[in-house]
C-alpha cells in the first residue's frame, strides 16, 4: 500500500509538471503571435498592397484555418499529441520566419500559408490537457491554460509595439516570434513524455482497482501501453492511410448528436464577435470616446479574463462541477450584459458591462469546450477541438458581414443582433436540457 501510494504521488507530481509546462507553451505561443499580428496590416500596406488585397490575404488565412483545424486535430488523435504538436510548432515557426523576410506582397502571402494550415498549437495543447486530467479537474486546468495564454496576449502587443518603433522593427519582431516558436518546440520536445505515460498507466491501474474485476483491471492496465504503441505505429503509416483514418473520424463526428453543442458554440461566438466588431467606432459615435480609451478598456477586459480563468476552480466547485448549468448561466449573463451595453446611456454603463462580460465570456468559452469533450469522449479530443475551432472560424468569417449590415441601421445594431443570437443559443440549451442532466453531478453522458 505504501509503495502504491508513493507511485501515485509520483505520477501526480509528474502530471503537475507536465501541465505547468503546457501552461508555458500556451503563454509563449500567444505572446509571440500577439507581437506580430497587430503590425501586419501596417506592414502589408507599406509593401504597396491596397486595402482590398490586404483583406483578401486576411480572409484566405481564415479560410485555411477553417478547413485545416478539423484535419489537424483529427491527425493529432492518430499520430499522437507529441509529434503533431511539434510539427505544428515548427511549421508555424517557418511561417513567421518567412514573414520576417517578406519584402513583397507575394512573399507576405506565401508566409501566411504554413501558419494558416498548421497554427493549431493551442488546440492540440488543450487536447493534450484533456488527455492528462480527469473530467472533474478539466474546467479548472483549461481555465488556467486560457489565463496563461491571455497573459501572453496582453504582453505581446506592448513588446511588439515597442520594437516596431525601430528601423526594420517588423522584420525583427517576426524573427523574434519565429525564435519563440522554436523555443516552444524545444520545450515540447523536452517534456517528460515517458514519465507521463508511466504516470497515466499507474493512474488507470489505481482507478481500475477500485471499480472493476480482476480481468477488467488487467485489460485496463494494458490500455495506456497499447494506445501508446498504436500511436507510434500510426506515425509510420502511409499518408493515404492516415488521411483515410482522418476522414473516417470526421465522418463519425459529423454523424454524431453533437450538432446542438456546436450550434451553441457558433451562435455564442458570433454574438461575442459582433459585440467587439465595432466597439471602438461605436464608443466614438455614441459617447465621443477616443480610440485610445477604447484600447485601454479592451486591455482591462483582457486582464479580467485572466483573473476569471484563475477563478474557474472555485466557481466549478460552487456549481458542483455541473458544466451544463454553469454554461447556461454564463451564456444568459453574457446575453444580458451585451443588452446592457447596447442600451447603455453613459460610458460608465459600458465599463460596468465590460467588467462582468470578461468573466462570463471566459467561463462560457471554457465550459463549451468541456461540454464537447464530455459528450464526445476523450478518445477523439483532438478531432472534437478541431471541429470546434472550425465552427469558430466560420463565425469569424460571417460576423464581419453581419456587423456591416447591422451597422447600416445603428451603431447599436451589431450588439443588438448579438443579443438575438445569444437568446437562440440559450433556447437551444434549454430545449436539450434532459440530454445533459441525467447523469451524475450534471456531467454529460458519453453518447
Amino acid at each position: 500500500e505504501d509503495g502504491r501510494g508513493r507511485r501515485a504521488a509520483g505520477s501526480r507530481a509528474a502530471s503537475a509538471r507536465f501541465v505547468r509546462c503546457l501552461y508555458a507553451v500556451g503563454f509563449l505561443d500567444l505572446f509571440g503571435v500577439s507581437m506580430v499580428v497587430p503590425l501586419m496590416n501596417l506592414h502589408i500596406k507599406s509593401l504597396g498592397a491596397s486595402h482590398t488585397v490586404a483583406g483578401i490575404i486576411g480572409s484566405l488565412y481564415g479560410v485555411m484555418q477553417l478547413f485545416s483545424s478539423t484535419f489537424v486535430g483529427c491527425w493529432s488523435d492518430i499520430v499522437g499529441r507529441r509529434y503533431s504538436l511539434l510539427a505544428c510548432i515548427l511549421l508555424s515557426a517557418l511561417g513567421y520566419f518567412l514573414l520576417g523576410t517578406s519584402t513583397t506582397v507575394f512573399l507576405f502571402a506565401i508566409s501566411r500559408v504554413p501558419v494558416g494550415i498548421f497554427k493549431h498549437t493551442l488546440s492540440i495543447s488543450k487536447a493534450l490537457l484533456s488527455d492528462l486530467v480527469s473530467e472533474r479537474d478539466r474546467p479548472l486546468v483549461m481555465g488556467r491554460f486560457n489565463a496563461a495564454s491571455s497573459v501572453g496576449f496582453i504582453l505581446g502587443p506592448v513588446v511588439g509595439g515597442y520594437l516596431a518603433e525601430f528601423e526594420g522593427g517588423f522584420y525583427q519582431t517576426s524573427f523574434i516570434c519565429a525564435s519563440i516558436f522554436l523555443l516552444n518546440g524545444g520545450l515540447v520536445w523536452m517534456l517528460p513524455w515517458r514519465e507521463e505515460n508511466t504516470g497515466n498507466r499507474e493512474h488507470y491501474q489505481d482507478k481500475g482497482t477500485n471499480s472493476f474485476s480482476a480481468k477488467a483491471n488487467h485489460e485496463l492496465h494494458l490500455k495506456p501501453a497499447s494506445s501508446t504503441a498504436m500511436t507510434n505505429n500510426s506515425l509510420f503509416q502511409s499518408p493515404w492511410t492516415q488521411v483515410a483514418t482522418v476522414l473516417k473520424k470526421i465522418k463519425g463526428i459529423a454523424c454524431s448528436n453533437l450538432w446542438d453543442i456546436f450550434l451553441v458554440r457558433f451562435l455564442m461566438s458570433v454574438a461575442i464577435l459582433l459585440y467587439y466588431s465595432n466597439f471602438t467606432l461605436a464608443l466614438e459615435e455614441r459617447f465621443g470616446v477616443k480610440p485610445l480609451f477604447a484600447g485601454y478598456l479592451m486591455s482591462y477586459s483582457s486582464a479580467l479574463g485572466v483573473l476569471a480563468g484563475c477563478l474557474l476552480g472555485p466557481i466549478t466547485r460552487l456549481y458542483q462541477h455541473n458544466t451544463y448549468r454553469l454554461l447556461l448561466h454564463s451564456s444568459t449573463f453574457t446575453c444580458m450584459l451585451i443588452l446592457l451595453y447596447a442600451s447603455a446611456p453613459s460610458i460608465w454603463m459600458v465599463i460596468l458591462s465590460s467588467t462582468f462580460l470578461a468573466f462570463s465570456t471566459t467561463i462560457g468559452r471554457t465550459c463549451i469546450i468541456d461540454l464537447e469533450l464530455s459528450v464526445g469522449g476523450n478518445e477523439a479530443s483532438g478531432t472534437l477541438l478541431g471541429v470546434g475551432q472550425s465552427v469558430t472560424s466560420v463565425g469569424r468569417i460571417i460576423a464581419p458581414l453581419l456587423s456591416g449590415i447591422a451597422q447600416e441601421f445603428s451603431p447599436c445594431g451589431p450588439p443588438s443582433l448579438a443579443v438575438g443570437l445569444a437568446l437562440v443559443a440559450i433556447l437551444i440549451m434549454n430545449a436539450n436540457k434532459q440530454k445533459y442532466c441525467g447523469h451524475g453531478n450534471g456531467k454529460l453522458k458519453n453518447q
